[in-house]
């Protein structure tokens, strides 16, 4: 097991220290941190937390998974490796090659 969570379905109004918060009634938060939007800035509804062991992210699995939050079920589970992404085939703006 990891002690690397993922959680989902997090409210879009939620920080970074929002979800320490959350997560410390369940052992030492390392790291949390909501992704957010590089284009808008607004949060995209889902973070990553790092407890300091796997018993304590055990725990945190336990307690929180569909615990509601603003009427939201979470999602809280072993944060998988990210995977690879295929290189982008244009130039960003709809178009492939020159101009």
């Amino acid at each position: 097991m990891s002690n690397k969570l993922y959680v989902g379905n997090l409210p879009y109004t939620l920080s970074s220290d929002d979800l320490t918060q959350m997560f410390s009634e369940f052992g030492t938060v390392l790291k949390a941190q909501v992704v957010i939007d590089r284009d808008s800035g607004r949060s995209k509804g889902f973070g990553f937390v790092e407890m300091s062991n796997d018993s304590e992210a055990q725990q945190a699995i336990g307690g929180m998974h569909e615990k509601k939050l603003e009427g939201r079920p979470l999602t809280v589970n072993e944060a998988r490796p990210q995977e690879p992404r295929a290189p982008r085939s244009n130039d960003g703006y709809g178009r492939r090659g020159g101009y």
